[in-house]
């Protein structure tokens, strides 16, 4: 009987996999071949590369390329300072009423940014930042999900080691980056994963706070270049689109080990 009940787990998993996953096999085969030869999937049709020729001479996607990479570099760097200050103390740190804080930290997590968007573009605006790479970043320094993650990962750390720094004279600066940074080095990696991918495939909040392609992102891009006015060719579409998902697909392939085991060891402490 149990193994019964596995099998129908196994093939629950897989089929719920197969649904996930069929709209990104579908582009991937679309963006290989000519519109009608992908919607009537001929399988005997020929591959081309011709889709990616014509996606990338239609946008500038170099430029699109660039303003993503900034854009989630200066995100992650800002995320990493600010929940690595924060989960140090939340984990390490005794102060008056710091539970109560931590819960308050963590009810950001109940809040969706769709919900501060209004907010958060009229503090962009009065900064002075809308239309830039800073502004479409900033309200997304301070992540709660980063400040539980590190927060777990710090409270892992034996309290031998933490002493042994303090007697050999480090400060609380010392000990953080000494002791606790490297040892946390995998939950920063998945969490790195994380957040990159999020802000990667962001569009809401790029799509209102940027004007001019000097600033936008991919998504934004993407959207722009598959825009109804602009002509739909599916299978140029899919190309542009696997150009924009490949580097997230390349990096998870690579880091898939670490992602699962940091958010396994974070779950566990």
């Amino acid at each position: 009987m149990n193994a019964f009940f596995r099998r129908i787990e196994m093939f629950g998993a897989l089929l719920l996999a197969v649904i996930w996953i069929s709209p990104l096999l579908f582009a991937f085969w679309a963006a290989f071949h000519t519109t009608s030869d992908a919607v009537n999937f001929n399988v005997a049709a020929p591959w081309t590369l011709d889709n990616f020729r014509t996606a990338w001479a239609g946008a500038p996607w170099l430029r699109y390329f660039l303003n993503t990479f900034v854009l989630v570099t200066v995100i992650l760097a800002g995320q990493f300072v600010v929940t690595t200050l924060a989960g140090f103390a939340f984990a390490k740190v005794r102060f008056p009423g710091r539970d109560l804080v931590f819960i308050l930290v963590l009810m950001q997590l109940f809040i969706l940014p769709e919900v501060l968007i209004v907010e958060n573009y009229a503090m962009v605006s009065r900064l002075g930042l809308f239309d830039t790479i800073p502004g479409v970043g900033m309200p997304y320094m301070a992540s709660a999900f980063g400040i539980f993650l590190m927060r777990q990962a710090f409270k892992g750390v034996p309290i031998e080691l933490h002493e042994a720094a303090r007697v050999e004279g480090c400060g609380w600066f010392g000990i953080l980056w000494r002791v606790y940074v490297p040892l946390a080095r995998p939950t920063y990696l998945a969490y790195a994963l994380v957040s990159v991918s999020t802000h990667w495939n962001n569009f809401l909040w790029p799509l209102i706070v940027t004007n001019s392609p000097d600033t936008r992102p991919l998504t934004v891009g993407l959207s722009i270049f598959g825009a109804p006015e602009n002509g739909v060719d599916i299978s140029v579409i899919s190309a542009a689109t696997m150009m924009s998902i490949a580097p997230l697909l390349v990096a998870f392939l690579v880091f898939q080990r670490q992602f699962v085991q940091a958010f396994l060891r974070a779950g566990i402490k």
